[in-house]
């Protein structure tokens, strides 16, 4: 009888192979993980556009990012239901219809605004003047800021911004916009001129400045010496859902829609609710 041999696969390629069957898979696990909390962080979110918002556009996003736009907002704001939600604009959103902007997807009460009202030392907003009056007629709780040019004169940017906003009782402390870091001087004399401009604004109202910036740029160059200002934080991080305790501001995105303002809007988020809200105001 004949004998048959067979032929077998080397030991080694063998093993290979499995190996990288438990490589694929482990990956495939760990992508379908990161899907599965990516839908369970906002299940809410996907839901409420699943069923109301399929058909919404914005020129400015193509309609998927404006789906997962809305998405993102809907989810940071049902989180923070219990604070006090507002807005912020300039003169790059054209005119405004006030009497529209109540609130944010018809679900959620807008409350304050902060509206641009100077830039560096000699400019003037277009529309700070029309926006200022039009948002105390609305009864929105209205905040002023200041857009700081690094490497303009900190006196000069402060008595343009003294010189165009005149505050009233009810109205929020002025904001000082800083996001650019300086071309022709230090960041030590960068600091030396925000700290004049904040001392002579504060001297002048009455009230201890509010700082703008982003959470990096704060961390980086601000915090040390400027922990003593209030605070108003720009990030947009998909992944992040609440404020910290020392902000006393969010703003959480910039592609927010707001009925009676053209194109795209920053939301943010009080770090509690309307009437302590209120108590921050200039009294």
């Amino acid at each position: 009888m004949a004998s048959t041999s067979y032929r077998r696969k080397p030991l080694s390629k063998r093993k290979s192979n499995s190996t990288n069957k438990w490589i694929f898979y482990f990956i495939s696990f760990v992508l379908l993980l990161f899907v599965a909390i990516g839908i369970y962080k906002f299940r809410d979110g996907f839901l409420y556009y699943l069923g109301f918002k399929t058909d919404k556009n914005v020129a400015a996003l193509s309609k998927e990012e404006r789906k997962l736009a809305d998405i993102r907002i809907y989810e940071v704001l049902h989180k923070h239901d219990e604070k006090a939600i507002g807005f912020d604009v300039s003169e790059y959103q054209s005119e405004i219809d006030w009497e529209q902007t109540y609130h944010i997807d018809e679900s959620f009460e807008l409350s304050f605004v902060f509206i641009r009202a100077t830039a560096g030392k000699n400019k003037v907003d277009s529309r700070f003047k029309e926006n200022w009056k039009a948002s105390k007629e609305r009864q929105l709780i209205r905040g002023a800021y200041h857009y700081y040019r690094p490497n303009e004169n900190s006196i000069e940017q402060a008595n343009n911004f003294i010189k165009n906003v005149k505050l009233e009782k009810g109205d929020l402390p002025p904001v000082l916009d800083i996001e650019k870091l300086p071309k022709s001087q230090s960041i030590d004399s960068l600091k030396v001129g925000l700290r004049r401009w904040l001392k002579k604004v504060e001297k002048h109202y009455k009230v201890k400045p509010i700082i703008y910036s982003g959470e990096s740029y704060y961390n980086d160059f601000l915090k040390k010496e400027f922990s003593d200002y209030p605070l108003w934080i720009a990030n947009y991080n998909f992944w992040r859902n609440h404020l910290e305790d020392d902000w006393l501001f969010w703003q959480f995105t910039e592609k927010a829609q707001i009925q009676g303002i053209e194109g795209m809007v920053d939301v943010n988020i009080f770090n509690g609710d309307k009437n302590k809200l209120l108590l921050k105001c200039i009294r």
